[in-house]
């Protein structure tokens, strides 16, 4: 008589939706702090001033906002000083900016790997979002030492308050928003090419859509509910309604932005699933 066999894993090709995609990925944690460790790593190895790009992009974009837009244009910032109110702006646009762009790119990136060995495809785009979080802590330090310097001078009315307890919040709707809409790209790029052309871009335009150049309360009432459409929105100006004292703290259009972040996340890891069963055949 054969005698049953006792797997202690088996490998199927589910594409719904369900928790036992969750339980795979956190069975795989350790390969997921792998990860991001080689995404810190390589990301400025073989790099002259190394870590320093941390603070240097965020310092670089925010000059270049406070010459163009408020020196030049001499756009409001809500009564702010233009560096504090650019760099709030600039420190949570690019944290959700390089989560998504990175996403977006995972079934390309990473065919090489996916080809060789199995693990739960899902711990790649998670391992980046935590990557990138370790860049947003240092660049939102920087900006809370910045932040200190103007409060104890005491010459602008900013006032930080216990609003900052959402920031755990904020990040999570940006990072599920990005993972989701980063997830649902990939798997169409793997068809569709010039979408990973295109994103680079999009990104870029989706930036002036937001709140983080001009605030809520200086935009058109015409045109204001194009920029609350955009769930990234909501969540900057309450970063800074937090941090500065200034700007929209809505919970309805907060919790628009959670809504449709839980959504895109959902629909996300469906298709990633789906597509990941057969990537390999078009990438």
């Amino acid at each position: 008589m054969q005698q049953e066999e006792n797997w202690s894993h088996i490998i199927s090709g589910e594409s719904r939706f369900s928790t036992s995609v969750f339980k795979d990925v956190w069975s795989y944690r350790d390969l997921i702090l792998l990860f991001v460790k080689r995404d810190i790593v390589t990301n400025y190895k073989q790099t002259i001033l190394g870590p320093l790009w941390f603070f240097i992009q965020p310092m670089l974009t925010t000059a270049m906002f406070v010459v163009i837009f408020s020196r030049i244009a001499n756009l409001s910032t809500d009564a702010v000083p233009p560096i504090l109110f650019y760099l709030s702006g600039v420190t949570a646009w690019n944290y959700f900016a390089e989560c998504l762009t990175k996403t977006s790119t995972t079934f390309k990136d990473n065919a090489h790997l996916f080809g060789k060995v199995y693990f739960p495809r899902l711990v790649v785009p998670m391992s980046i979002v935590l990557s990138s979080l370790t860049k947003f802590l240092i660049q939102f330090g920087l900006f809370v030492v910045i932040l200190l310097f103007y409060v104890v001078s005491g010459k602008y009315a900013i006032q930080p308050n216990l609003y900052i307890l959402l920031t755990p919040l904020l990040l999570l709707i940006m990072a599920v928003l990005s993972l989701g809409m980063g997830m649902i790209i990939t798997s169409l790029t793997t068809k569709y090419r010039d979408l990973a052309l295109l994103i680079q871009f999009a990104v870029q335009l989706l930036m002036y859509a937001t709140p983080v150049i001009l605030p809520m309360s200086a935009m058109s009432e015409k045109y204001r509910w194009l920029i609350v459409a955009n769930p990234m929105s909501s969540v900057i100006e309450t970063f800074r309604f937090a941090f500065l004292g200034k700007g929209m703290l809505n919970w309805l259009h907060l919790g628009y932005s959670l809504g449709i972040a839980m959504l895109m996340f959902g629909v996300g890891v469906y298709i990633f699933n789906k597509v990941e069963k057969s990537f390999t055949d078009t990438v």
